[in-house]
Parts: C-alpha cells; structure tokens; sequence
C-alpha cells in the first residue's frame, strides 16, 4: 500500500475570530496591502463623490434660505472645500499620513469659518453670537460620515477632537471678541423679565455655550461611534485577506475547483472515504547523469524550470498536485471530490506536459543546453481518501492505485514510450468521452505487462 500526503490548514469558519489575533490581520503581506489599497482608494472615490454631491445639494440650497449676493461668500468657502477634497484625494494612501491629516484639519477649519465666523460681505449689523441661532453645526456631520468612507478609525476620532476644539475655541473668540448689543439684552430682559431662562435663550448677545459643548459633544460620540465601526469593518476586511491568502497558498496545491470546494465547507475531508481516481506521476529520466558535473543553482533552476511547468498543465485541467518527487512529481484528478472527467482530464494533462516538455527543449537546445526527457505513468482505480494524524493533520491518497501510476510511469523505459496507461485508464476515458477521443489517438497497445504488486498482468497502452 502507498500514500501520499501533505498538511491542509484545519479551521471551521466559527474558529476564524479566534484564530486571527491582531498580529495577524495587521501582519504586512500582499493581499492585506491589496486590500487596504483597494478599500482606501474606493473610498476616497465614494468619499469624493458623496463630498460633491453633498456639497452641491448645500450650494443649491444656500440660495432660497438667503437670497442675496452675499450668499457668494459661502458658495466660495464650498469651493475651497470641493478643491481641498481633490487635494486629499492625490495625496491619499494607506495609514495615515502628515499631508493628508494637514488637509482633513484644513476642511475641518474651512467649514468652521463658513459655519461660526459672520459673512464679511453681509450686511446684517447683528451681534456676533447670532451665527449660532441658526443651527449650522449639523453641517459638520457632513464631512464626518465622509470621513468614514476613506479614513481609518484613529482618523475619524482625530477629526471629532478637532472640530469639538475648533467649534469651542471659535466660540470663545466670538464671546470675547465678538461684536454685542447691550440694549438688545436689555431688551430681552424687559420682555421676559419674569422668566430668566427664556430672557437667556432670546438674548441675542449670548453665545450658549452650554448648548455648543451639547454639539461638542454628541459630536463626538458620534465620531467615536463611527470609528469602531470602521475598525470593525477594516479587522473583517484584513480577516478576508488573510482568507484570501490562505486560499492562494491552498491554490499552489489544488486546482481552482478544488480549492472552492474547501472553501465552501467547514470539514470537506475529515470523511474518509473510498472512490476512483486518476494518478498521473511524472520523472525526469536519466536526472541524476544530467545533474553530474553541474552547480547546485544550475541543478536548481533546470527543476525550477520543469516544475513549473508541469505545475501549470495540472491545474490547467483540474488536478490536484499532491507532491513533488525530486525530480518529478505526483497529481490526482478527482481529489478530494470526484470528477466526470478525471481519467481524461490526466492523460490530456499527460499528453500537454509532453507538448511543455518538447517546447522547453526547443529553448534549452537553442540556449546551447542538453534536452531534458520526461516520462509519464497514469492509473484509474480506487483509492481511500481522509486525513491522518492526531495534531498534525494530513490529507491522504491511499491505495495500489498509487503504487500502479507509479509503477508505470518507471515501464515507460522498458517498453519505449514516454506515456503509459493502463487499460482501466482507456475504459474510463471511453467511459467519460468515446473511444475516438483525441486524448487517445496515438495509443498502442503494449499488450499486458507485470506490474509488482498486482497478481495478474495489466494491459499496457503507449505514447511515444
């Protein structure tokens, strides 16, 4: 009996928040920094876009709730804002960066001046504070729910820091420099004298501070509230990364199908199970004379160079690479879940490894170095396939069948062909397709060969 195996990652998807501590979803690789360039740059798109609009809607508007040309004044301070979005959007990037917090400060004061500072053009000759009667400060939450779009969460709560210091400071400016009324106290005194809180609230003069710490203030939990749900969105999307790098290194093994179909369940081979498979080994013949006399790199390259090509032709038509031989390696078609094509998905991925094989050596022979020849040996029959270990789990093939592939593909020497078949891999390619399918046009058969491990004789079909 043979078997081969290699290590598989063992992980439900209930298992994902606990195995993935903030090492790991922070650890720099390429797929974390793929996807956090991605979600920045899209973000900055949406986010510039939702500032446009928004501030769009706000320039339509300005003109019905004040119909006059001093409205220009507030329509230049959005421009500035329009320019500065496009500012930050060049200068953008991943983490955070002097430029860009230089620039989301530089929004937050703009929109301050527009918000908390009198109209220089107006000519309203009203006390300071009166800027506040008309509630602009919800204005700000604009620029917070664009900021969640692009910016990580250390950023959003950087943001409702700033505009609680701005919005406070610009209102101890204007109580202490601002212009005020007396008589419009007086005023207010004389009409709700009997009442001193309505005479606070209608005094023109005042600037309220207890209700501009209230924006302060809900302004940032708000932007507390969002920057956790940022840094829950990033942590899902660093932990998809991490799954998406899983999934490429599951990719250096299993072809694509397979790899879904690990990814679509939570325990896909702790079953052990029985059913057919094609086995497809392949050798360098003669490897250890074209090895002497060379350097190690150069030994290296040249298994480099024909491992990766035979890689390709395995995933191309759906196999599995269970391992590498030294010099050759051994793929399974129809692992972990059986296929309708995997006895002619291995001779055809046979029969393109020879076709690689021939146009490599047109290229050595053309570089001045000696052509490698390849043998190729496949079987269908069944096999057990489960994991094994304790705690170390494995994913094994297990069976003769194993054993005749391999076994095959060493008869090649003998009886003078590059590819050899068993007869039961001609029945279920016939079986699968039709007994005229190009993927057994040239077969001859060898008539039936002694195969060790086997009682009787196999039938023996050829390629040269």
């Amino acid at each position: 009996m043979a078997d081969t195996s290699h290590s598989l990652p063992r992980f439900s998807a209930d298992e994902l928040p606990d195995r993935m501590s903030e090492a790991d979803l922070e650890a720099p690789s390429h797929y974390t920094e793929e996807a956090l360039e991605r979600h920045k740059r899209e973000g900055m798109e949406l986010g510039g876009t939702a500032r446009f609009v928004a501030l769009g809607v706000v320039a339509v508007m300005l003109p019905f709730l004040n119909p006059d040309w001093d409205v220009l004044w507030y329509h230049f301070l959005l421009a500035l804002l329009i320019v500065n979005g496009w500012a930050m959007d060049r200068v953008g990037r991943v983490g955070q960066s002097k430029s860009e917090l230089f620039l989301i400060f530089v929004d937050l004061a703009l929109m301050t001046v527009a918000l908390a500072v009198p109209n220089p053009f107006g000519d309203n000759d009203w006390p300071t504070a009166m800027v506040y009667a008309y509630g602009n400060f919800i204005y700000l939450f604009i620029i917070l729910a664009a900021a969640t779009l692009a910016f990580n969460w250390r950023t959003i709560i950087s943001i409702g820091h700033w505009t609680a210091i701005l919005w406070l400071g610009t209102a101890g400016l204007i109580w202490y420099f601002g212009t005020t009324y007396p008589e419009l106290t007086e005023a207010a005194q004389a009409a709700f004298g009997a009442d001193p809180e309505m005479t606070k609230i209608f005094d023109p003069n005042r600037v309220h501070f207890d209700v501009r710490i209230q924006e302060a203030v809900v302004f940032l939990i708000c932007a507390y509230t969002l920057a956790m749900s940022v840094r829950r969105f990033n942590r899902l999307l660093l932990g998809h990364a991490v799954l998406e790098r899983e999934r490429a290194n599951l990719s250096r093994y299993f072809s694509p199908n397979v790899v879904d179909e690990l990814s679509k369940n939570d325990d896909p081979l702790r079953q052990i199970r029985t059913h057919n498979v094609t086995v497809l080994f392949v050798d360098i013949v003669g490897f250890t004379a074209l090895a002497a006399n060379r350097h190690p790199e150069e030994i290296i390259g040249m298994l480099r160079g024909f491992h990766q090509r035979m890689e390709v032709e395995v995933f191309r038509f759906d196999g599995t690479l269970d391992k590498y031989l030294g010099d050759g390696l051994m793929a399974t078609f129809g692992t972990p879940v059986a296929g309708k094509r995997d006895a002619l998905n291995a001779v055809n991925c046979a029969r393109a490894m020879m076709q690689a094989v021939d146009a490599w050596n047109a290229e050595r022979v053309a570089a001045g170095e000696p052509e490698i020849r390849a043998s190729f040996g496949v079987h269908h029959g069944p096999v057990v396939l489960g994991d094994i270990g304790v705690n170390r789990l494995e994913f094994a093939v297990i069976g003769n069948t194993v054993n005749v592939a391999s076994r095959l593909e060493k008869l090649t020497r003998d009886i003078g062909v590059r590819l050899a078949i068993s007869d039961d891999t001609r029945v279920q390619i016939i079986r699968e397709s039709s007994d005229s399918d190009p993927a057994l046009v040239g077969m001859v058969n060898k008539g039936p060969q002694a195969i060790r491990g086997l009682h009787a004789p196999v039938d023996v079909w050829g390629l040269s």
